[in-house]
């Protein structure tokens, strides 16, 4: 079992910035991929970015202004998001995927909201 906490979302004007965090605890393997989805009001969650052991991919709508950073020494993925615009507020889930006795598994935080005015 793998539990994930976020923290850092909030309330900022459109070309403000954020800072999301999350620690990841339990059961968590070394080629695991940690990243960020978002779900806006009536809309399904999407991908935002992921960073997996070798690499990180962002979503179109954000590339460029944010940024995703894992500390696998301290079981950390964060998300830097600068130059924020209305369409990016939602709320954030940050996940862990990885496999467990031939099953891929997906773990979701219980995420954090992010509102943009502006």
């Amino acid at each position: 079992q793998v539990q994930l906490v976020e923290s850092g979302g909030g309330l900022v004007q459109a070309g403000g910035s954020l800072r999301l965090s999350c620690v990841a605890s339990g059961s968590i393997k070394i080629l695991s991929t940690m990243g960020w989805y978002r779900q806006a009001s009536g809309k399904q969650r999407e991908l935002v970015a992921f960073a997996s052991s070798s690499t990180t991919n962002y979503a179109d709508s954000v590339k460029g202004r944010f940024s995703i950073s894992r500390d696998n020494a301290k079981n950390t993925v964060d998300l830097q998001m600068n130059s924020l615009q209305p369409e990016d507020t939602g709320v954030y889930y940050c996940s862990l995927d990885q496999w467990e006795a031939g099953v891929r598994r997906r773990y979701w935080g219980q995420g954090t909201q992010v509102t943009v005015s502006s």
